[in-house]
């Protein structure tokens, strides 16, 4: 596989595209739990400063009314989205009050299902419809997976370098269809190799004891309130994490 890789590559050199790889969009997606000063999930609506998660373009909700999602558009640069994704943040913190932003992607403190509100968009058909959507979530894997947050990585190549890479390939198809046909490759490409994202850059060990809700388990007791794993580096990916 990485010598197919190396080759595809230094086609692309060879064709004088290397330039084209640079240039492409990139956008986050950040979700993170909105909790207490004691370190529980927040119970409080939405905060109406936010605007309406239905319709905003940069902040909503995700699974639970506490669990924003902090969405940047597509950019040119990791520097343009972190300089966004960080306005974005900081915006929010101005309608918190006394509420933080929970930094890690295992959720605070719960308190099982009853404990983790659902997120409402209003009385609309498709308001209501994303909440519906949800409940059928609880039925099938419960609440409290649900709420476990995490960073979503958007990712594309502008046409020209697609036109360009598809001439160097003599392919005939046309550009949409050529188009999926790379995505979908970068996409397996990603299967086999994206665990090693969580090996090497993981920073999420450990995990309150209320998220088991007394369950059995293979990991260590850190303290009165904390399991983790001794050789973990992100327990969200892992047998205890986002399942779907």
């Amino acid at each position: 596989m990485f010598k197919v890789i190396e080759q595809k590559l230094a086609d692309i050199n060879k064709a004088g595209l290397s330039a084209r790889l640079a240039d492409r969009q990139i956008g986050l997606e950040r979700e993170a739990l909105r909790v207490n000063q004691r370190g529980s999930i927040s119970q409080t609506a939405h905060p109406k400063g936010l605007g309406s998660p239905l319709v905003h373009p940069a902040i909503t909700t995700d699974y639970s009314e506490a669990l924003l999602e902090f969405i940047t558009p597509p950019l040119g640069s990791i520097e343009e989205v972190m300089n966004c994704l960080g306005d974005i943040q900081g915006f929010v913190y101005t309608q918190l009050q006394d509420e933080l932003l929970w930094a890690a992607s295992m959720p605070c403190v719960i308190t099982g299902d009853k404990g983790i509100p659902i997120a409402t968009y209003g009385q609309s058909n498709p308001g209501m419809m994303k909440t519906i959507y949800r409940r059928g979530l609880a039925h099938r894997y419960g609440r409290v997976m649900q709420v476990i947050a995490g960073v979503h990585y958007n990712y594309s190549m502008n046409d020209s370098f697609w036109a360009e890479y598809q001439a160097l390939l003599g392919n005939q198809r046309s550009l949409k269809d050529f188009k999926s046909e790379q995505y979908f490759a970068l996409i397996r490409n990603l299967l086999r190799m994206g665990w090693m994202v969580s090996y090497l850059f993981g920073a999420s060990p450990a995990v309150c004891k209320s998220f088991l809700q007394g369950a059995k388990t293979d990991l260590e007791i850190y303290d009165e309130t904390t399991f983790y794993g001794r050789y973990a580096t992100s327990l969200r990916m892992g047998d205890i994490g986002y399942q779907n």
